[in-house]
């Protein structure tokens, strides 16, 4: 039988020479370019989904559709690499979170972080965010969690607060706590700036839950290496801008080049070529199997 992906992400997290490690993808061909680096888990970016199937900055806009679409192709490309997604809050109330949740489910999602900002959210390193109180929030976990058992399911559930910013550490480390005790499986304390925030959440749930952490380059968010982030007791890390900077800025100045010198060849000095980027979107793959097809209707048994 094949592993579901939720459960290769358990192995993971229940391994303690392991941290998980997610860089953050998009699109299929982010997902495609982690893959053949070798990394053992993906992670989706929210702001770089809401970017690149809208073109618009995440400000709350795409839907739970848009988002489940994007996790669902994202998660098959290589079922047997676990995804972690972004499900900002559930899209709504009881019942919505609830459809959410089944949704990730069916989509192959391995685990999913929820969050306590209101409906109409920003992205967790903008400033101005608005949240729900910690009871609404608490709702949104327990109808996660009830969904989860109710499909038979190991989903893994994190739950994030972005309290930091306006009610302060302590009261932000009570509502993760307050999700953990309402069946949330991973704590996530969202835009840390300093090493004594990550080292007070990684200490508050030492033996009670895994950590994740979110390490958005360019942020203010607190810089620490995988190493680092292992020493200290996170056990999931996750780089939402890693294919997301890089192709801004990468596109951004070929474009620039192209429309100043009206030549796009001089620009990546020779590195690529149409059938190099086909090939890492599994082209020999997908010429094999069309090849063997044709070969067994010619020679059939």
């Amino acid at each position: 039988m094949t592993v579901q992906a939720s459960t290769r992400l358990w192995a993971l997290l229940n391994d303690p020479s392991q941290i998980v490690v997610g860089p953050g993808v998009y699109d299929g061909i982010t997902a495609r370019l982690a893959l053949n680096a070798g990394f053992q888990t993906l992670y989706m970016t929210g702001a770089g989904t809401s970017m690149s199937t809208l073109g618009m900055a995440d400000l709350g806009l795409a839907t739970m559709t848009e988002m489940r679409q994007n996790a669902e192709m994202i998660a098959n490309i290589d079922r047997s690499v676990p995804l972690i997604a972004d499900a900002d809050t559930g899209y709504g109330g009881t019942l919505s979170v609830a459809r959410t949740t089944a949704a990730y489910i069916s989509a192959g999602v391995a685990g999913f972080h929820l969050e306590d900002q209101v409906v109409n959210k920003k992205c967790g390193h903008l400033e101005g965010k608005q949240l729900v109180s910690k009871e609404e929030y608490l709702t949104r976990i327990r109808a996660a969690v009830e969904t989860k058992k109710r499909m038979g399911s190991d989903i893994v559930i994190i739950a994030r607060t972005d309290a930091l910013q306006s009610l302060g550490l302590e009261e932000s480390l009570t509502r993760l706590e307050a999700a953990v005790d309402a069946g949330a499986d991973v704590a996530f304390l969202e835009a840390i700036t300093k090493r004594e925030e990550l080292v007070a959440v990684c200490e508050r749930f030492k033996g009670k839950a895994p950590v994740m952490y979110g390490m958005v380059q360019g942020s203010s968010a607190y810089k620490v290496t995988v190493d680092e982030a292992k020493a200290l007791g996170v056990k999931i890390i996750v780089y939402a801008g890693a294919c997301l900077m890089p192709t801004f800025v990468a596109v951004s100045q070929a474009l620039k080049t192209l429309k100043e010198t009206g030549d796009c060849e001089q620009y990546g000095g020779g590195q690529w070529s149409p059938h190099k980027v086909f090939d890492a979107c599994g082209m020999k793959e997908l010429m094999d199997f069309d090849r063997m097809i044709a070969s067994n209707a010619a020679n059939p048994k």
